[in-house]
């Protein structure tokens, strides 16, 4: 009777060892900064060289490029 209490005793314990727990784990959520000040205000750009205006042409030919289409889901 002795021996069947031990043995039972042993065989909870590895039972119980065996089981596998599960781990919690704990995401913080994304830090959200808070903006500084605006930086300096930047330089404003060249107007570059200018072309000369295109020479109007004798034909009444009209090229329309048609609009790119929407991809389809």
């Amino acid at each position: 009777m002795n021996a069947s209490t031990l043995f039972a005793a042993l065989l909870v314990t590895a039972s119980l060892a065996a089981c596998d727990k599960p781990t919690t784990v704990n995401v913080p959520p994304p830090a959200v900064g808070v903006p500084g000040p605006a930086g300096p205000q930047g330089s404003t750009g060249s107007d570059g060289l200018k072309g000369d205006t295109g020479k109007t042409g004798d034909a009444t030919t009209v090229i329309v490029v048609p609009a790119a289409s929407s991809p389809s889901n």
